[in-house]
């Protein structure tokens, strides 16, 4: 059965999303930093509050040294003219993030796999990950097997897969009569990730386009189909059904979790207390003790989702320290050559949150 929503959904859809909001900071910081295994991880510091400092030795690593780096990210090869969002480095507040090894990295994932899952975010964390271990290790050998939605990256002398599955909703997308169905309790393509030692998710964008980017005709959950559903409400319940596929096949014995936060854009100058700009004029990162947008909303929901699972799920809460960050986008220097205030040049942002995930393991 095909039905468009009415209003009175609408309103439940946002009476639902204010519980969400009314589920304070303190409380999601409780949950993610006071659990005993978060206490293991991340110790009495929260290395995800700080600013950005400048540091003459950055970057990590030279664009054109690393074979791996995708054009949709390469700013500099596509002669990007400004050159200091290359030279910040993130500090916490209260410590100080180990320097990134890409040797130890190797040795202490030897014989192991690591996938990325999730949309060209993922790619974008995949890409520097290769690149900051590749920095290391520049003799030894790779092999790179790429297909549609896949890359497999094996550092041959260490057995190390670093692997990314593309998909931009987690649950499936699938071909059917009608058309393209979005299917919020179904996760088939779940098979693929299992069996490896490390994973990190990630999803949001891709819920909240519309129109000719939308990539999907209706929305099923159970035996209805929705012409359309509020995305928020949609988002909650695809990673509700992601978050479930973890509770049921991951061994946290035998692997670790990771949700990749929600990446932000900028777009809307306003987000940062400048109406009338962009990203595109941006070269400097924001300043300000608060930033003036505050927590996206898929953040609040993501939190509300991982606060319930069972099993063991570390989110890179990169939201924030991602927002300061307005002049690091790709903006018109890529093989795009479009306005981009969603992705992150490399090197660049990702590079800290590949450091954050590399502290915490």
């Amino acid at each position: 059965m095909i039905f468009l929503l009415k209003s009175p959904f609408i309103f439940f859809s946002f009476f639902v999303l204010s519980l969400f909001v009314q589920q304070s900071n303190a409380a999601i910081e409780h949950h993610l930093f006071n659990s005993s295994t978060h206490r293991k991880l991340a110790g009495k510091c929260n290395i995800f509050r700080g600013h950005w400092v400048y540091d003459a030795s950055y970057p990590l690593y030279n664009y054109a040294s690393c074979p791996f780096l995708d054009d949709e990210f390469n700013c500099i090869k596509y002669k990007r003219p400004d050159k200091s969002y290359l030279k910040y480095r993130w500090q916490p507040f209260s410590c100080n993030l180990p320097r990134f090894n890409g040797k130890a990295f190797l040795e202490r994932w030897r014989g192991k796999k690591i996938m990325f899952v999730g949309d060209s975010l993922s790619l974008n964390m995949w890409s520097s990950l290769s690149c900051m271990i590749y920095s290391w290790v520049p003799r030894t050998r790779t092999t790179l097997v790429k297909r549609p939605g896949f890359a497999d990256l094996t550092f041959v002398d260490y057995g190390v897969r670093v692997m990314l599955y593309r998909t931009q909703f987690l649950v499936d997308v699938v071909k059917e009569p009608a058309g393209v169905v979005l299917k919020l309790d179904s996760i088939r393509n779940g098979k693929a990730w299992r069996g490896m030692d490390l994973l990190i998710f990630n999803s949001w964008h891709w819920w909240t386009h519309t129109g000719t980017s939308q990539p999907w005709s209706y929305i099923q959950e159970g035996n209805q189909m929705h012409k359309d559903m509020n995305r928020l409400i949609a988002y909650y319940k695809g990673m509700t059904t992601w978050a479930r596929w973890v509770n049921r096949y991951v061994d946290p014995r035998k692997t670790k979790v990771f949700f990749q936060g929600i990446s932000p854009t900028h777009y809307m100058g306003s987000d940062w207390g400048a109406p009338l700009r962009s990203c595109s004029s941006e070269t400097q990162p924001f300043s300000g003790s608060r930033y003036p947008a505050g927590p996206t909303l898929g953040s609040i929901i993501l939190n509300k989702v991982l606060s319930r699972m069972k099993k063991p799920v570390y989110l890179l809460d990169i939201t924030q320290l991602s927002q300061y960050r307005k002049d690091a986008h790709p903006v018109y220097y890529s093989d795009h050559h479009t306005m981009d205030c969603s992705h992150w040049c490399l090197p660049g942002l990702p590079d800290t949150w590949n450091q954050l995930m590399y502290a915490l393991l």
